[in-house]
């Protein structure tokens, strides 16, 4: 759920393997079927400016959860670490852990503008919408992305977007998630780790996450750091699911001792703060720079400290609060109706002479019948015509569970995760018994030089390509 893994485990005993089994006849889904919304196309088109089109939908559109309960599966699991427990695939989305991470990268375009701005106090604000929309994408994503495989990896490369992207799944209990990502102008570093702790409440599931993500911009010799906030899932008893972020989250420019606090409030009672983000850029002298508010959702503006302090003050005494335009609201979801999930009863208050720094992509028009994908999610496990060449056979495009239930085969997906959870983890039993250690390929354990505390590091040396050791893992 949410950017978070951690449900399905090699030390799992399978005793809910039997669910999997029986989620495609329960779907009546009919594998010959797996094209429903027209044919997959491998292979990209180019358009006439010599740029890639990706595709705009995928092979199959996703199934019903409404026969389906979290609640069935976790009632039996009562006083048992969640990382220990197999979820029936009927309650994933087609893709994995490694590829969520690297929706960061949706707004890469917020990096960019970091990186053309002379003023550090705009670098600032350019940062803190690229750290708040980096966890936009999961607005409405309930599926649970697929748990890597110990040395399973990701990459992408867009040309078009400047960037390219590496992921490693580093360790399995506990998970951690590495990446690094660079500008095709070398304009940027960014990299982290991403280890979530999750907690079952009985009505929901925290994630609250651990690990360091770090921002680099070279041209100015600058470097930013910060933890995302924590995600929960909602009604996982019963209702529709439904998630919120909460938490503090800290973005320090260690070169100049700038620092931004955002605050993701928690819903609150009647649901009045749901999605709200509300902060401040302060200097190192601890001088408030300007004022950050909007949601996550949505949109996010800043505004300069006393404007904003006016405003409030005026609210408070009733004065008229001028709402965003209807073109600049962001359409309501279906899940604002759902049972027990707050109700949304307005957009974010506009206040005169806010600086627009971010608002949330349109989705496409089929979303709801693609897992409440982006268009970026959706090209994530897109498989062009000559990539299986080119790619580490680790990359998650290669993976057949996935791969599977992308084109609606859930029967031969549910299998195929048995499978691969199976070879799992007879291969940490080989590895136990000939006392062998499990060694990362493209990462290695270290100190984040600007935070010095522990991180996982880029080795170096992916793109060129020499994938001759890589293990066996599908």
């Amino acid at each position: 759920y949410g950017f978070y893994t951690g449900f399905d485990s090699d030390n799992s005993s399978g005793d809910f393997s039997e669910a999997n089994h029986k989620v495609a006849e329960m779907l009546d889904l009919d594998p010959h079927q797996s094209n429903r919304t027209g044919k997959h196309n491998g292979e990209s088109e180019i358009q006439e400016n010599g740029i890639k089109r990706h595709r705009t939908s995928l092979p199959a559109p996703m199934f019903s959860r409404s026969d389906f309960s979290v609640w069935s599966i976790l009632k039996k699991c009562i006083g048992l670490e969640l990382s220990k427990i197999t979820m029936p695939i009927v309650f994933n989305e087609p893709l994995s852990f490694l590829q969520r991470i690297t929706e960061y990268m949706e707004h890469i375009y917020l990096i960019n503008k970091a990186c053309s701005h002379a003023d550090p106090l705009e670098r600032m604000q350019a940062v803190a919408a690229f750290a708040v929309s980096a966890v936009a994408s999961q607005w409405e994503r309930t599926g649970k992305p697929f748990n890597p495989l110990l040395g399973e990896t990701y990459e992408l490369t867009r040309e078009d977007l400047g960037f390219r992207f590496i992921s490693e799944q580093v360790s399995h209990h506990p998970p951690i998630s590495a990446f690094y990502s660079e500008g095709l102008n070398k304009d940027f570093i960014f990299h982290g780790s991403i280890y979530p702790k999750l907690k079952f409440w009985g009505k929901s599931i925290e994630a609250e996450p651990r690990g360091t993500i770090t921002l680099e911009l070279l041209k100015h010799n600058e470097a930013y750091t910060w933890t995302n906030p924590t995600c929960c899932v909602h009604n996982v008893i019963i209702g529709k699911l439904w998630l919120e972020q909460y938490g503090t989250v800290e973005i320090v420019n260690h070169s100049t001792g700038d620092k931004c606090v955002l605050n993701f409030k928690p819903c609150g009672l009647f649901g009045k703060e749901l999605h709200r983000v509300e902060g401040y850029i302060q200097d190192k002298n601890r001088k408030k720079l300007c004022v950050i508010y909007g949601k996550w959702t949505e949109c996010l503006w800043c505004t300069d400290p006393t404007t904003y302090e006016t405003y409030k003050k005026n609210e408070k005494r009733g004065g008229e609060q001028k709402k965003l335009k209807p073109s600049e609201e962001v359409i309501k979801s279906e899940n604002d109706e759902a049972d027990d999930m707050p109700e949304v009863q307005d957009t974010v208050q506009f206040i005169p002479g806010s600086k627009l720094l971010w608002r949330i992509n349109c989705r496409p028009p089929n979303s709801s019948q693609m897992y409440n994908f982006t268009s970026f999610a959706v090209s994530l496990n897109e498989l062009e015509k000559g990539m299986e060449a080119i790619l580490a056979p680790t990359d998650c495009r290669l993976r057949p569970d996935i791969r599977n239930m992308e084109n609606g085969n859930m029967d031969v997906a549910s299998k195929e995760k048995e499978r691969l959870e199976e070879k799992q983890r007879a291969a940490r039993k080989e590895r136990a018994k000939d006392e062998v250690e499990w060694h990362t390929r493209w990462f290695h354990q270290g100190t984040n030089p600007y935070t010095g505390t522990s991180d996982w590091l880029y080795s170096g040396g992916y793109f060129d390509r020499n994938f001759s050791d890589c293990p066996d893992i599908y």
